[in-house]
């Protein structure tokens, strides 16, 4: 038997404001679609802001459903978007922000697995890594450098 460590290297900033402006400004667009979702069920609020290499951001809210599998993450809801509407637009950064309605979040919240894996997906089909920051309603902001340090064993064409 042999043991396999993996490692995952992020950044932590404290607040928005210790973020690139160019990051912060994405991250506050993450903060007014995501009180534009629909969450009626869980009460927790989801947004995300995708900035792609031609520079136009397209943005992403939870969309719940009484039916819980047919509701849509923020992230997939923006990363289907961008390739629906720019099939063949690299995807660079992305800023994710949560919130509940019940209580505070001040956690960092990453995305969940089913969008890990979409995200994984225009990873490698654009051969370019997706810098990935996330948040919770206020406090610290975790940065990737790649979906890899949150999903480092893909599942991916490569076993099909």
């Amino acid at each position: 038997m042999k043991e396999l460590e993996i490692k995952s290297t992020l950044q932590v900033y404290d607040s928005l404001e210790e973020l690139p402006e160019d990051v912060r400004q994405l991250m506050q667009q993450s903060f007014d679609i995501r009180d534009k979702g629909y969450a009626p069920y869980s009460e927790f609020l989801v947004g995300a802001a995708l900035l792609l290499e031609n520079g136009k951001v397209v943005l992403g809210n939870n969309q719940e459903n009484a039916c819980y599998p047919s509701g849509l993450c923020a992230e997939r809801t923006a990363i289907y978007y961008a390739g629906a509407n720019y099939p063949n637009e690299p995807i660079l950064k992305m800023a994710l922000s949560a919130k509940s309605l019940k209580y505070r979040l001040t956690t960092p919240t990453p995305p969940c697995g089913a969008c890990r894996q979409a995200i994984a997906e225009y990873e490698l089909k654009q051969k370019k890594s997706i810098e990935i920051f996330f948040t919770g309603e206020t406090g610290k902001v975790v940065k990737s450098y790649s979906l890899a340090n949150l999903l480092p064993l893909i599942f991916d064409n490569s076993y099909l």
